[in-house]
């Protein structure tokens, strides 16, 4: 009796290993478990954006993060560690597949920025075209109160490191395509859009550092999202990122900062932006 060998995968650590081969395996896998060959868009749900999956369309099936070639399990609190393919119906009643990455990896989890990088490749090598970003986020605008979804239009990566390796240059001129803004703003015309900051975390910025950002043209900052776009860019996928207010900066609010806010300015928000995310992406 014959048996299949298991699919041997590089270690997505290793130097020398390409991180798209990893991502082409992860892909594959993901294949296999959900017997859909392709997808087309991907969404990466960060703090209280959980509920938008349940309102995409049909769970064609779940996968454990951590159970596909590259991925780790999150190790923090309030972020989802499971993976979905979700079959989407769209208004001129078209059929699409949503791959919903659930468990992101942070530069702070010290776990690398090929880890970081590695769910919008395995998208891009699923045949996604597409991703949607999304995070929680401290606002820097006192007009903007907890719950706030704000469109990203452009960022700055505060990270001191990039997900690109060698001599890969990539233009990031329009990075947050202005198109997909557009189909956001029919969906809600009252978006706000801003500038993103991305610290390394996983302490909250201070407000010295705040205010820098806010000089250098910030209206958001937070510990996610700069990296995956500059990756999910060189994958020649658009891209559109909505964050989610869940605070004010230091020194902008008058409260100290806690994570326990984060998530339950996320969960107060829930449905209205679940709702907002599922209408934008069948429009997109």
């Amino acid at each position: 009796m014959s048996t299949t060998p298991a699919r041997t995968v590089p270690d997505l650590d290793d130097p020398a290993t390409d991180p798209f081969d990893v991502a082409h395996a992860a892909a594959e896998h993901i294949a296999d478990v959900t017997g859909v060959p392709g997808h087309d868009v991907a969404l990466v749900l960060g703090s209280g954006w959980g509920g938008a999956a349940e309102l995409l369309g049909d769970v064609v099936a779940e996968i454990p993060t951590h159970e596909i070639p590259g991925f780790a399990k999150p190790s923090v609190l309030g972020h989802v560690a499971t993976t979905r393919s979700i079959r989407v119906e769209r208004p001129d009643g078209s059929v699409r597949h949503a791959l919903v990455i659930g468990g992101r990896t942070h530069l702070y989890e010290g776990k690398g920025v090929r880890r970081v990088a590695h769910g919008v490749r395995t998208a891009a090598a699923t045949g996604c075209t597409t991703v949607v970003l999304t995070n929680g986020c401290g606002g820097l605008h006192i007009s903007w109160r907890p719950g706030q979804p704000v469109l990203i239009k452009d960022h700055l990566n505060l990270t001191a490191t990039s997900p690109l390796e060698g001599g890969t240059f990539v233009d990031l001129t329009d990075l947050y395509t202005p198109r997909l803004r557009e189909l956001a703003k029919q969906a809600d015309p009252d978006l706000p859009e801003g500038v993103y900051a991305q610290f390394r975390g996983p302490h909250y910025e201070s407000p010295a550092e705040v205010r820098m950002a806010g000089i250098m043209g910030a209206d958001l900052v937070g510990m996610s999202t700069t990296l995956e776009a500059i990756a999910a860019r060189h994958c020649g996928m658009e891209v559109l990122g909505i964050s989610l207010v869940t605070n004010l900066a230091a020194g902008i609010s008058p409260q100290p900062l806690s994570h326990e806010e984060v998530l339950e300015a996320g969960q107060k928000a829930g449905p209205r932006i679940s709702d907002l995310l599922a209408r934008i992406v069948k429009s997109l």
